[in-house]
């Protein structure tokens, strides 16, 4: 019934692979659609928005991984592992994920917290502190967003855009104690908080 020839059957494996079925049509882009790169992310929590695709690349930390140490360098980090020691992207932004849990001093020129952050963070541009973030330590940035729920225990300093006021290392992790001198009445009580 059907003409089973020699010819119509792949006569070794680089014949076979020729002969496979092509993808459907939806599924490869023609030529005048570019091939479009991959698509973001997506964010791990509801309160966390996807990682936008930047023209430089991005690193990441996932969640299985635990550094200790100083992490450098100037391309943008996604952090959702364990990180203890320094961060310093001077020129990039640093995401600190729902899963992120950090014991470090930051520096970037943007900082974006979603996760655990114990340390100076210094931000030259902005800081952004997510609802589920729980950042205990000092902040220094010209422009900070602090959204509901999240939690902020430390101080928070403002400075010029840009600017670099102090090196991560020297902002005091613990504000000093300074005497207070308090009038009452006639007589001066100095007071030590």
């Amino acid at each position: 019934m059907w003409n089973n020839s020699v010819q119509s059957r792949p006569s070794s494996k680089a014949d076979a692979r020729l002969a496979a079925p092509l993808p459907s049509h939806s599924a490869m882009p023609s030529a005048s659609e570019p091939a479009s790169s991959p698509a973001p992310a997506a964010p791990s929590s509801a309160t966390e928005p996807a990682r936008a695709p930047s023209g430089a690349a991005e690193s990441a930390i996932a969640s299985n991984l635990k550094i200790a140490g100083e992490i450098s360098g100037n391309s943008d980090l996604y952090i959702d592992g364990e990180v203890r020691g320094k961060v310093r992207m001077a020129g990039a932004r640093v995401t600190v994920g729902a899963k992120g849990r950090i014991h470090a001093d930051m520096e970037a020129r943007e900082l974006v917290i979603h996760g655990y952050v114990e340390g100076s963070l210094l931000a030259t541009e902005s800081l952004h502190l997510g609802a589920s973030s729980h950042v205990l330590g000092t902040v220094l940035t010209p422009r900070i967003r602090i959204d509901d729920g999240a939690f902020l225990r430390g101080t928070v300093e403002t400075i010029t855009p840009g600017a670099t006021s102090k090196p991560v290392a020297a902002i005091p992790k613990t504000p000093a104690i300074v005497p207070v001198v308090v009038a009452v009445g006639n007589e001066h009580e100095e007071i030590i908080p």
